[in-house]
């Protein structure tokens, strides 16, 4: 049963225009005339039947149609790259180095990392952890990072938000039961050197009149979401991080709030590879895996 498809030069004026939300860049990048992406569109939005574009002078902005529908195109266009380049080289063994940092890698990427090799079977990713500044890092493709930062000759995308709350394990809990926030007080504060002001904004927050002053520290923040579950303490976790952890009941949030904003997650990549298929797709794929596991 044939398909029914756009045409491909249509779709090419689409996802350039909405890219560059004009249609005089996209036709510079096409090499054809503004009148021509003008045009193309205009077909394209009478072949569907629904509007992909606001009109304003010279500026266009994608309806929400047109945002979800460009998803779709990139991603295809992403696919259609990465198999022409693996046809151009068979055999060839594609290598993307992503370094991440240590507990969203262990939390959130490793769970889903199948899922990419599925769409991207010939791709050899070779995945390295570290908090070194992207500025100091070396021999990575794409990295992972906590921001918004300005990352020198880099291109950057936000694709993942970050609440954190109150955890501990559901023994720890039944010991000692927390029904406000002035009853961590009884407890140990589980901190990380990489978030040393964490459980201070989240205690000022809260408004935690009494002091809490038993805690334990640990130089990674993997180690302190580990003491939680091991029932050391109260850790203050980040969600979506730990959805794996809560749906098992590992841990449970012993408080409903308040849930504190923390610094989402970018993705980095070198300005010279970001565009390139193989990173642009491995980009793409990170913001499409942003809801829950």
């Amino acid at each position: 049963m044939a398909r029914e498809l756009p045409p491909f030069s249509a779709l090419r004026a689409f996802e350039a225009a909405a890219r560059h939300e004009t249609f005089t860049a996209a036709a510079d990048e096409l090499h054809v005339t503004h009148g021509a992406i003008s045009r193309q569109v205009a077909a394209f939005e009478a072949w569907v039947g629904v509007q992909v574009f606001h009109r304003n002078g010279k500026r266009v902005r994608l309806t929400d149609d047109g945002r979800r529908y460009l998803a779709t195109v990139q991603a295809a266009f992403d696919s259609i790259a990465i198999a022409t380049e693996q046809l151009r080289d068979t055999g060839v063994v594609h290598v993307l180095r992503v370094n991440a940092l240590p507990t969203f890698a262990m939390k959130w990427l490793l769970p889903r990392l199948n899922q990419f090799q599925r769409i991207a079977p010939s791709v050899e990713l070779r995945l390295s952890t570290s908090n070194t500044p992207v500025e100091t890092l070396e021999n990575f493709d794409v990295a992972v990072r906590r921001g918004p930062a300005h990352w020198a000759n880099c291109a950057s995308g936000h694709f993942l938000e970050e609440t954190e709350i109150p955890v501990c394990s559901p023994a720890l809990l039944q010991r000692s039961p927390i029904h406000i926030a002035d009853d961590l007080a009884k407890h140990v504060l589980l901190h990380s050197d990489t978030r040393p002001d964490a459980w201070r904004n989240w205690l000022a927050a809260a408004g935690v009149k009494a002091k809490c002053r038993k805690k334990q520290s640990f130089d990674h923040f993997y180690l302190a979401l580990q003491a939680a579950v091991d029932g050391l303490g109260v850790a203050l976790g980040p969600l979506p991080l730990l959805s794996e952890e809560l749906a098992s009941g590992r841990l449970v949030l012993p408080l409903d709030g308040p849930r504190i904003d923390a610094r989402g997650y970018w993705w980095v990549a070198r300005r010279e590879v970001a565009e390139a298929p193989l990173v642009a797709q491995f980009c793409r794929w990170l913001e499409s895996q942003a809801g829950p596991a």
